[in-house]
């Protein structure tokens, strides 16, 4: 797939507030430093498009990117951040609560892991909380180029087994890096093939 032309479309507080086009959505989430801006702006080959930041919980708002007029990436707020204040992690709960029952456009979640730590158990509960409210998700291992090729073999393999305690088979997967940009390609092949599946 061509990037022809990718644009910051709003920040939304609310899916009220998200914009009211009916094209298809691929949601972006994970825990804290996981590199889902990271991964935006590689996705959209520019580096200045989405902030990123070495402070956890940055993204608070949910963010609308266009692509080539046809889809949005949508950049949600993380779980699992130990630093942030009650009050806005009751908002970050009540944010995914209501996007991921309520938004229609949601095609696909990309659920953003780091590919050299193991899985936690807010990391199954939020592929359980995704289960239950009917929304497929795909995994995206991210930072694979701070692994060597035989440690990134042997941690899927990791993953795998930790994974198969949950679930009978691993969902879909792909192993990225931002800074090499392996897996984009994938990632891309996943949409153009997929958005052949939406209806609303």
């Amino acid at each position: 797939m061509k990037i022809i032309n990718s644009v910051f479309e709003k920040s939304s507080k609310s899916i009220g507030q998200c914009p009211q086009s009916k094209i298809p959505e691929y949601a972006l989430v994970g825990r804290s430093n996981v590199g889902k801006s990271s991964l935006i702006n590689s996705l959209l080959n520019n580096k200045k498009i989405a902030k990123t930041s070495s402070t956890p919980g940055k993204t608070v708002l949910i963010n609308h990117f266009k692509i080539n007029e046809s889809f949005y990436l949508v950049d949600l707020p993380g779980y699992g951040y130990a630093t942030l204040s009650k009050k806005i992690k009751q908002n970050i709960k009540k944010t995914h609560r209501s996007y991921f029952k309520f938004r229609k456009q949601l095609l696909y979640t990309f659920l953003l892991i780091d590919i050299r730590h193991d899985l936690q158990k807010i990391d199954i509960k939020f592929m359980e909380f995704l289960n239950d409210n009917l929304c497929p998700f795909v995994i995206i291992f991210t930072k694979s180029d701070k692994l060597k090729s035989s440690q990134i073999e042997s941690q899927i393999n990791n993953l795998r087994k930790q994974i198969s305690i949950y679930w009978d088979e691993l969902p879909l997967y792909y192993i990225t890096s931002s800074k090499d940009k392996s897996g984009i390609d994938d990632i891309f092949k996943f949409i153009k093939d997929s958005i052949k599946e939406y209806k609303i």
